[in-house]
Formats: C-alpha cells, sequence, structure tokens
C-alpha cells in the first residue's frame, strides 16, 4: 500500500470524472465543481477542474488543481478566473500513482496539434509496458499515473490523425484494463468507457447543455436530466454540432464493476439501468434468507451499511434502529494510514448510541471486511455500549483476490479472508456469529448483470 490516508477499512475506487459542454457560452468551472462535490464520495485526496473556451482560439486553457476536497479547493475566487464553457474535473483517490499534487488531474497537455485535457477512472493492467514503449521513443514523464500514459498516447496519434476522435479511437485500442475518461480538445468534449464496462459513465443535458459523468448523481446535481449511460466501448463526442457516437470498440462481452453496486455508487444513483438503493435492499434481504438469527434488532455501519440493512430489516421482520452517530466534520485527510492510528479513527468517526444497544441482540450490516480491523472496533464499540450479542452480516462475499482494474483492494496477505475461514474470522473480530453474502445471491442484486466478481472468484475479465 502507498503510505496514504485511509479512511477506516475499505476498499477505494479511484476517482470520479465529470465534464460538461456549453453551447451558450456560459462559465464551465462552477457547474464543474458541483458536478464534482457529488462525486466526493468517489475520491477525496486531490481535485481539479480544467476550462476552455470551445469557440475561442485554440490553445486557450486554464486549469488548477491540488490536493484536498473539492471545497477546499475551490473558492469562488479561483473559479471566477477558470474562464470556459467547456470543462472537465476529477476527483481522485490514488491507486497508481503516489498521492501527491502532480498526480492531482485533470492532465494537461499542450503538443503540436493544440492542448488536451484528460480526467481518468480506472487503472491499466498494461500501462507499465506502454509507458515502456513511450519512454523508449523519447517520452518523458512527469506524473507516475497510467493516465499520464493515456494522454501521451492521444497527443502522439492525434499527430498523425484526421480528428481527436481517431486517435482516442487507436490509443483505446492499445488500452486493457478498466477505465472511463472525459477528454477535453480545444473544440470538443470526448467521453470514452472501456469495453467490457468496469468502469461507469453517463450522459445527461441541461436545456443545450451537454454533461458527461462517473454516476447519474453528479447531473442531478447540475440540474440535469439523465440521458443514457455510455456504452461499454463507445466514445461519445460533444461539440458545437450536438452529440455523436462511435462505438467501433463496442464487444457482447461485458463485465461491470460488482463494487459499484455493492459500495462506491451514491445509493441515489442508478448505473447501467440499475437503482443503487434497490440493488442493495436486495442484497439485504438475502442475507436475512440466508442468515437468519434471534435478535432484538437490525442496525448498519455508516453510511455504506446503513441500505443493506434496511433491507436485511425488511425480510426478516426485525426493527432497524441506527446505532451509531457518525461525525460528518472529521476530514478524511486527519485520518493515518498506521493501523494504531487508523483503530483511533474509528472512535473519533463513530460513537455508539448506548440507549439504543443496551442489553439488546444486534444484526451489524456491513457492506465488506478487508484487514477487519474496522468490523472489531465497532463491535468491541457495541459490547462496551452494553449490547448483548453483535451478529455481523455482509453484504458481499469474502473479499479473496486483489483487483487490477482500478479498485484499491489489497494484496493477498493483507485480505483476512484469504487466510482464515468465516468461522475463524468471527473469533478474531469478536463477532457473535458471521455470515457473507453468497456468490450465487450476487444475481439477486443485479438481477442477472454480466458482472466483474474477480475479487471473490478470481476470475478475471481481462
Amino acid at each position: 500500500m502507498n503510505n496514504r490516508c485511509e479512511e477506516f477499512d475499505k476498499p477505494k475506487e479511484e476517482c470520479g470524472v465529470f465534464g460538461i459542454y456549453h453551447t451558450d457560452g456560459s462559465a464551465a468551472a462552477p457547474d464543474v465543481a458541483w458536478g464534482l462535490c457529488a462525486l466526493q464520495h468517489r475520491g477525496q485526496e486531490a481535485c481539479g477542474i480544467a476550462v476552455c473556451d470551445p469557440c475561442g482560439p485554440k490553445g486557450n486553457i486554464s486549469w488548477h488543481k491540488d490536493t484536498g476536497l473539492v471545497s477546499e479547493v475551490f473558492h469562488t475566487d479561483i473559479l471566477e478566473k477558470l474562464k470556459g464553457s467547456a470543462g472537465v474535473g476529477h476527483v481522485r483517490y490514488s491507486t497508481t500513482g503516489a498521492s501527491t499534487a502532480e498526480n492531482a488531474q485533470p492532465l494537461v497537455l499542450s503538443y503540436l496539434k493544440g492542448t488536451l485535457a484528460l480526467a481518468h477512472n480506472g487503472n491499466l493492467i498494461n500501462a507499465q509496458k506502454l509507458a515502456q514503449k513511450l519512454q523508449e521513443e523519447g517520452a518523458v514523464f512527469q506524473t507516475t499515473t497510467d493516465s499520464e500514459v493515456i494522454a501521451c498516447y492521444i497527443a502522439r496519434e492525434r499527430t498523425h490523425s484526421s480528428c481527436v476522435e481517431d486517435a482516442i479511437l487507436q490509443t483505446a485500442r492499445r488500452l486493457k484494463g478498466g477505465y472511463a475518461l472525459v477528454i477535453m480538445s480545444p473544440r470538443k468534449l470526448i467521453g470514452v468507457r472501456d469495453p467490457l464496462g468496469l468502469k461507469p459513465l453517463c450522459l445527461g443535458k441541461r436545456g443545450n447543455s451537454y454533461i458527461l459523468a462517473s454516476e447519474s448523481c453528479a447531473l442531478t446535481a447540475v440540474g440535469a436530466d439523465f440521458i443514457r449511460d455510455i456504452q461499454p466501448g463507445e466514445i461519445i463526442t460533444i461539440s458545437k454540432d450536438g452529440v455523436r457516437s462511435d462505438r467501433r470498440l463496442v464487444q457482447e462481452k461485458h463485465a461491470h464493476c460488482i463494487f459499484e453496486y455493492i459500495y462506491f455508487a451514491r445509493p441515489d444513483s442508478i448505473l447501467d439501468g440499475i437503482n443503487i438503493y434497490d440493488a442493495r435492499i436486495r442484497a439485504g434481504k438475502a442475507l436475512a434468507a440466508s442468515y437468519p438469527v434471534d435478535a432484538d434488532l437490525v442496525t448498519g455501519v455508516p453510511d455504506s451499511g446503513i441500505t443493506a440493512a434496511m433491507g436485511y430489516a425488511q425480510a426478516s421482520g426485525l426493527p432497524f434502529a441506527f446505532a451509531f452517530y457518525k461525525n460528518s466534520y472529521v476530514g478524511r485527510t486527519f485520518i493515518k494510514p498506521t493501523q494504531k492510528e487508523r483503530e483511533s479513527a474509528v472512535h473519533l468517526k463513530l460513537s455508539v448510541l448506548e440507549n439504543v444497544v443496551r442489553d439488546k441482540r444486534l444484526v451489524l450490516i456491513d457492506d465488506s471486511i478487508v484487514r477487519g480491523t474496522t468490523i472489531a472496533s465497532l463491535i468491541g464499540m457495541l459490547k462496551n455500549a452494553g449490547a448483548r450479542e453483535v451478529h455481523v452480516r455482509i453484504s458481499s462475499p469474502p473479499f479473496l483476490f486483489p483487483c487490477y482494474y482500478g479498485t484499491d483492494v489489497p494484496s493477498n496477505d493483507q485480505l483476512i479472508a484469504s487466510s482464515r475461514t468465516a468461522a475463524q474470522i468471527c473469533t478474531e473480530i469478536g463477532a457473535d456469529s458471521l455470515g457473507y453474502l453468497k456468490l450465487e445471491d450476487l444475481k439477486q442484486m443485479t438481477r442477472e448483470f454480466p458482472l466483474c466478481k474477480a475479487c471473490f472468484d478470481s476470475q478475471y475479465p481481462v
């Protein structure tokens, strides 16, 4: 693991992307900032915005990026300096490349054909090979991210392509892994989604303006209507002439990341036709069917376990209650990566409502167990507050294998389930019983949707 900030014991998503093209000349930067705020859950380490005037001289581009939350990095005076009616934005959690200011996105390049700003969500499994080829040809990299590799290939391909879309197509044919890209050229805003659909990307519209975003909740934040999800393998171009679609990379095989539905996406988002809130309710109901228990109430770990806990309560007939108060004013940058500090952070972020849990038998729902440290701390807090029993139910199967497509799941030696049985984990975390969502029950959650479940079953789609 990189020496970076952690929030408890959870897998991490690399980032969220957002882009907007105003055909009426309106300022793009404020809308991009609002969109990024709605996507803040996807990355809290760094953020950035780049804008340009598609009707102005080529090469007019301005940007600002830094480490920190959107509200910390972008003040009114900074947004007012970002002049342009097209813009791209990014919130970052690093999986490839260190958590430093120079690795913040969007990446902005000036090259022979003009300028390019790129925001990237995902991870390439062949990035090192692609980077080595570019370096052998004389390329010098300014960051340690695979996103710069993509941008450099686009710039190189553009020098002998008739348009930027062709350069992006030729570059995308080289890429292996999961990615969603939002790219701004001097005259166009372009979205690209990997052919498997591992990473989400959708299209929205507000008046005569078009928006690209990682999740539909970001469209809502800027008052836009959801049009559709970008098809896996699709390249979509937005310009003054409207919207065009290139489906030459589209294929039949899809593998959407299961953890978007379990954990990453906001409950008010809809990804590829699946309502995230409803999916998590179904996961909780499946847990109740597989692992019933005599208990007094059901509760969830804020925020990620709450919806599944409601589903468990509905199916079991047990009452649902909030057992924790979450302190929303503790910035994630405060939380440190050492084990001792991580455990302290749990107590700082969450406190137990003692009158709710005292003398109660609890069913505690969470979305995952990675190392097991956080859930053990929470169980200890509940029992110290007077809970008689704590029965843990997890709305995902056990993490057994690492992810290579942009979800920061640790290596096997850090995954508690890779070396212990469920019974051993139950004893280690101090629970009275433990049940994971069954692998076959994932289809109840996502309605037979084609999924990447490699972190659970090692069936990697690439």
